[in-house]
């Protein structure tokens, strides 16, 4: 398996391992109350089914197949703060393709959030799929490009995911350094 995956924390990470949000739940409640607020919208989004791992959105680790500096960029250029730091990476050969997915994402109408999945959304987990969606696609950036004011700014929206189910050790991860350059 070839390919790069990328993850940036929210928050800082407790322990060796990158938990799902069931997890989280049970060892780090108060982290669990701080992540769940992103599903306000629609909290029934925590137990949607995923077919090819047999678990539900609670269950798995999310990761990209694109770095999110062209997300990051676009949000920017509309006067939106987003960040500057680089995001973990992760070689593609370090995750069992029985436990990941690649789950295609579309923005559902005001492309704030996205559609439901069915069963043409998910691909199976290898080097020719990552590369199908390695890139930041056009109507990705358009569609931040077109944010007005007050509208929800999840760059993520339409961006194909990676779906791990299970824990991730963070020591399979390239951190960048504080200079930015990347470290164990």
């Amino acid at each position: 398996m070839h390919g790069t995956l990328y993850h940036r924390p929210a928050t800082a990470v407790r322990g060796p391992n990158l938990l799902p949000l069931n997890v989280i739940r049970t060892r780090h409640p108060d982290l669990y109350e701080r992540h769940v607020q992103k599903y306000a919208h629609d909290p029934s989004v925590l137990s949607a089914h995923i077919p090819p791992l047999g678990c539900t959105w609670g269950d798995v680790v999310f990761l990209s197949p694109v770095h999110p500096a062209p997300l990051f960029e676009a949000l920017r250029r509309v006067g939106k703060w987003s960040p500057r730091l680089e995001p973990w990476s992760l070689p593609a050969a370090h995750l069992d393709p029985a436990r990941t997915t690649i789950r295609l994402m579309r923005a559902g109408s005001g492309g704030h959030h996205c559609d439901p999945a069915d069963a043409d959304d998910y691909l199976p987990f290898t080097t020719a799929g990552l590369r199908a969606v390695s890139r930041v696609t056009v109507a990705a950036i358009e569609r931040l490009e077109r944010l007005q004011p007050g509208d929800p700014w999840l760059p993520w929206v339409d961006v194909p995911h990676v779906l791990y189910r299970g824990e991730i050790p963070v020591s399979w991860f390239r951190q960048p350094s504080a200079d930015g350059r990347s470290a164990h």
